[in-house]
């Protein structure tokens, strides 16, 4: 069997790489083509484009590489037609995988969304989209599905990836050691791994560490510098707030850093569910460009309280959350103060998050898989 893929930026490219062994461990002769990252090409992924190239984000920020983009997906609509796949496979991206997924299940290609557009947040009409362009939903949270199985929407879920390969590590002592960091309290800080994120947010935690740090003598931090063109940024505002020397920056290695942390401040998105998953009581800040914040809730298109995925599985929210205008040094400073004197909040919330993980490790790759080659199956 042959699968056309196109997964965007690095967290899609990790799901369509598990995606891809999965399928091969069931048919070893498939083969797999498309837009595809590292991962992927490792996986034995043809890859026709980087995956980076649907890297763009935001309301406003997009409109200068729409051109470029739909060149691109006009030439893959093309391309499959003219050889088409047994099935094609969307990896979130769903901006520009919605619109390709339409147009190839019109010219009669099954087509699969793997990762379901978060319309519980916003842009719920998205899934009248949905449901011309796919034949089959992925989920990977629990309650989509039946938001799906409502509007007549074939839906699987599949559990997340990262609740299989995520485990919460008890000995955080070998880790801070092979970090290099000392014993004491210690919070991790995570401003983002986009330039965006970190010029709106790096300033913001740096300060939040300051007041910190003149609350608790004794406490320590460190960051995970998701790319080298990062590092000068937050150091610049780590030395404008006066707290460079309470920091030890470390390339990359999130999960580590997470891991040896008390708590973790970071900004809102896949690190939200990592640190979740790996029992860790978190903070968490979120903060778009100011025009974009301004459409949003001019035209009311925020649909829940909360944008944390965390806080919309558990019974009642355990990360606090700021947004916008309410991202200060001071709210954020109060939220982990507030957990760093309180180990057993701490706990409590390291419990509840453990049975989070539980609900969600359901061998995601494999089911997948699976809900992939049954469709494919299904055409013949």
């Amino acid at each position: 069997m042959r699968f056309g893929l196109v997964a965007g930026e690095a967290s899609g490219d990790l799901l369509g790489a598990g995606l891809i062994r999965a399928i091969r461990k069931q048919l070893p002769d498939a083969t797999f083509e498309g837009i595809a990252g590292p991962e992927m090409l490792s996986a034995g992924c043809d890859q026709w484009e980087d995956s980076d190239t649907l890297a763009v984000f935001g309301l406003i920020e997009p409109l200068a590489h729409i051109p470029r983009l739909l060149k691109l997906r006009r030439s893959l609509v093309e391309r499959w037609r003219e050889s088409p796949p047994d099935v094609f496979v969307g990896i979130d991206a769903p901006d520009f995988n919605l619109g390709l997924e339409r147009a190839l299940r019109k010219a009669g290609i099954r087509t699969v969304h793997y990762v379901s557009p978060s319309i519980w947040v916003w842009r719920a009409g998205r899934i009248k989209t949905i449901r011309e362009a796919a034949d089959r939903v992925l989920c990977i949270l629990p309650f989509e599905k039946s938001l799906y199985a409502d509007q007549g929407v074939d839906a699987v879920f599949v559990g997340h990836p990262k609740a299989d390969s995520l485990q919460c590590i008890s000995d955080m002592s070998s880790i801070r050691d092979a970090l290099g960091l000392d014993a004491g309290l210690l919070v991790a800080v995570l401003p983002g791994s986009r330039a965006g994120e970190v010029q709106r947010l790096g300033p913001l935690f740096a300060a939040a560490a300051a007041q910190l740090a003149q609350r608790h003598e004794d406490l320590r931090f460190v960051t995970a510098i998701a790319s080298p063109k990062l590092r000068p940024m937050f150091e610049a505002h780590l030395a404008e707030a006066g707290v460079a020397e309470r920091f030890t920056l470390v390339d990359g290695r999130s999960i580590d850093v997470m891991s040896a942390a008390d708590v973790v401040l970071l900004a809102s998105g896949t690190a939200a569910l990592e640190s979740a998953l790996l029992g860790k009581p978190t903070v968490a800040a979120y903060q778009i460009a100011k025009l974009s914040g301004m459409i949003l809730r001019a035209f009311r298109l925020l649909k829940t309280d909360y944008f944390t995925i965390p806080n919309l599985l558990t019974e009642k929210p355990l990360i606090p959350e700021f947004i916008q205008e309410d991202v200060t040094p001071e709210a954020m400073a109060e939220a982990i103060s507030r957990l760093l004197e309180d180990p057993a909040r701490r706990e409590e919330i390291t419990r509840r998050f453990a049975t989070l993980r539980t609900e969600l490790a359901l061998g995601a790759d494999d089911r997948s898989a699976d809900a992939v080659i049954s469709l494919a199956n299904s055409t013949n």
